[in-house]
């Protein structure tokens, strides 16, 4: 009988140890999935972004995810950059721009940086400087937006944020007559955090919402159709390439669910079952 409660209790030592390490585990790791650097950031001694923007969706100019970009333009002019984000990250756009001496200023300015998904879908920002006015004597203007978390599937419907491309695009919204076609500066920068599977919709898409990917990939897997639509893609994929879809660190959660499942449902056992026949109480009874 001692014996037999020594075992038992040693049983229950262990599956209390197994359950608070599972749970440690679990409660450790999330905050680490969730709150883990972007991949992305350009390290130091990378090089150049481009220096020129595009004037229309179809000429914006390519930028790598965590990577800036620089044009010299005019007051009045539509610039444009395009960025590739995935399901999961959430992009940040930023945008500085430098403007004239104030000697040559008639007034203030407004100034608009709007973000648009793959499909040309004004994409609203979770919080930011989306829109600000520079007085007359000010050397520059700051503009962000921070986006809403990518998502990998959407309702028809709805206005989502899918991975896919992402266009930029600056300009002034409001400017004295006198002071279109001055010279500024401008620069933009993209950042992407890693939000992890929290934010997944339970889908994938079937191609990312990048312009041209559909007629790439028929003509990737059939190499003899011809095809007179141009075959470049508006940006290219993330660094790590796109998001495959079925992976996601849900699993990890499910798995980790389960099997502490499993040892809670063992540990219940164990302390219901009770001490088995009592010592004086002969067998068939």
């Amino acid at each position: 009988m001692t014996r037999t409660l020594r075992r038992t209790r040693g049983v229950r030592r262990a599956l209390t140890g197994a359950l608070l390490a599972g749970l440690s585990l679990l409660t450790t790791a999330g905050p680490a999935l969730a709150d883990a650097p972007s991949a992305s950031a350009s390290p130091a001694g990378d090089e150049a972004g481009p220096t020129e923007a595009g004037t229309t969706f179809r000429t914006a100019t390519a930028l790598e995810q965590g990577r800036s970009g620089t044009a010299q333009a005019s007051a009045g002019d539509y610039l444009y950059w395009v960025f590739p984000a995935d399901a999961g990250q959430r992009p940040t756009v930023e945008a500085t721009v430098k403007l004239p001496e104030s000697a040559a200023r008639r007034g203030t300015s407004t100034w608009q940086v709007d973000v648009y998904d793959g499909l040309r879908r004004r994409q609203a920002c979770m919080y930011g400087h989306q829109t600000r006015k520079a007085a007359a004597d000010a050397a520059t203007v700051e503009l962000s937006c921070v986006l809403r978390p990518v998502r990998s599937w959407s309702e028809p419907w709805a206005n989502d944020p899918l991975a896919g491309s992402y266009y930029i695009r600056l300009t002034v919204v409001d400017l004295p007559a006198a002071d279109l076609g001055l010279p500024v500066d401008v620069e933009v920068r993209t950042s992407i955090k890693e939000l992890g599977g929290g934010h997944d919709g339970g889908g994938a898409l079937a191609e990312p919402l990048v312009p041209g990917v559909s007629v790439t990939s028929a003509d990737e897997a059939d190499p003899g159709r011809a095809s007179d639509v141009p075959r470049t893609l508006a940006t290219g994929a993330p660094g790590d390439g796109w998001a495959s879809g079925w992976w996601t660190d849900r699993w990890l959660w499910t798995a980790g669910g389960g099997v502490l499942a499993a040892l809670a449902a063992v540990f219940g056992y164990s302390l219901t079952r009770g001490r088995g026949r009592p010592a004086h109480v002969p067998p068939g009874v």
